[in-house]
């Protein structure tokens, strides 16, 4: 008898069918002998409705009252879900996230978990009982409830995995598992059978939304076996592991991209070692994400800096560099928004130079600006226009022959 922890997303317990159906599923894990712990995230668009209500009250709601609000939306999945697997003959038990035992920091709206007291659900996993937990929230110092922002869930159940120290983590979605890219912009998009968790961790960074980078950082750091599976189709799904022998003859592994990406320019910056600290210290101390950063000198005594942030964050970086303009001595600050990140991703990349070349020859050959470019040992992002994002993807996705199925690796 082994153990599995199962994770089904917003859109695989959307109604009261898709909970009958992820019960199904829970009971068919049961019935191949294992010990079974589900987390489950709130159903649907609740999450979405429950913010919109808070909007309605207030367009300044405290994180704490917020945390409180949103964690409501899980509770109903855990207690309709165990509802199902009770009526269809399983003895199961539901567990908010704090009942769980899960520990949170004292963060509200994006707390980190900082431990799991799981006695009460090894207790009854003993006497034989389906556990299902809420995922996205925690209970910090002082009885606070917080939640895990955004992907809390995907992080709440390979967290759950380590600590129970789980066979396997079943990631349960509205896909089949992962592809080489989005399905939905590229129709030749493939799904692989298996990625490391390094490539994995690079593609979730980098904007596919089909696993959060903390719960892959949680999986690859525990050693806990992830698969990405379909809620719906009874097929095999992508497993995520430290070393995949699958498809190891592949350089380029999958291709991520993200929107709403803007670049800012810091002009007549004063050289100096301590002109970039100062900058992105005044940043971070303000929560703004910094991604991309270019440096340029324009003379011996002044440089210029851009870097480029979410769009969304774009007003409030203006505003927090022009309140410090004085002491960081810049001369102007410049926008450019309507752009978007185009990343390549494979662990051959490492014993494989040319990679990025031949990625700026594809791009050239569509006429696609290349705006800002980031590196590491296996990723290769760069920053171009909006307008030519899809373009972009569909004609690296050719090039590195990411449709066709490579040979196995055994």
């Amino acid at each position: 008898m082994g153990l599995v922890v199962q994770k089904f997303g917003g859109t695989s317990v959307g109604s009261p069918e898709k909970i009958m159906n992820a019960a199904r599923r829970t009971i068919e894990e049961k019935m191949n002998g294992n010990d079974v712990v589900v987390v489950v995230s709130a159903m649907g668009k609740t999450t979405d409705h429950l913010v919109s209500l808070a909007a309605e009250i207030t367009q300044k709601p405290s994180k704490r009252e917020m945390d409180m609000l949103l964690s409501t939306g899980e509770q109903v999945t855990i207690s309709l879900l165990t509802m199902a697997l009770q009526a269809q003959g399983c003895d199961a038990v539901s567990y908010t996230g704090w009942q769980a035992g899960i520990k949170t920091e004292n963060v509200h709206s994006n707390a980190r978990i900082s431990g799991i007291d799981s006695e009460k659900i090894k207790n009854q996993l003993q006497a034989g009982k389906i556990v299902v937990v809420a995922g996205f929230q925690g209970l910090a110092d002082g009885q606070e409830i917080t939640t895990l922002g955004r992907g809390g869930s995907d992080t709440t159940a390979v967290a759950l995995a380590a600590s129970l120290k789980a066979d396997k983590c079943d990631i349960y979605t509205d896909v089949t598992g992962v592809f080489t890219t989005d399905p939905r912009f590229v129709k030749s998009a493939r799904k692989l059978d298996g990625i490391s968790y390094d490539e994995m961790l690079e593609l979730a960074n980098l904007g596919a939304g089909v696993l959060h980078p903390r719960a892959v950082e949680f999986a690859k750091n525990y050693g806990v076996p992830l698969e990405v599976r379909s809620s719906s189709e009874k097929e095999r799904g992508t497993l995520i592991e430290e070393e995949t022998k699958m498809e190891q003859n592949l350089v380029v592994r999958g291709i991520a991209f993200e929107d709403q990406v803007s670049r800012i320019t810091v002009c007549g910056l004063p050289s100096g070692l301590s002109a970039l600290s100062t900058i992105f210290k005044t940043l971070a101390s303000h929560g703004i994400n910094v991604d991309i950063i270019i440096q340029s000198s324009t003379d011996s005594s002044l440089a210029s800096l851009s870097f480029s942030v979410k769009t969304g964050d774009v007003e409030e970086t203006v505003h927090v560099l022009e309140t410090y303009q004085s002491e960081l001595g810049f001369e102007k600050i410049e926008s450019e928004g309507g752009l978007s990140k185009v990343s390549i991703v494979g662990s051959g990349m490492v014993s494989n130079p040319g990679v990025a070349a031949e990625m700026f020859d594809v791009l050239a050959q569509e006429g696609i600006e290349v705006k800002m470019v980031s590196t590491s040992e296996i990723k290769v992002s760069t920053v171009i226009s909006h307008a030519d994002m899809v373009k972009a993807v569909e004609a690296l996705h050719d090039a590195f022959e990411l449709s066709q199925q490579p040979a196995q690796v055994l």
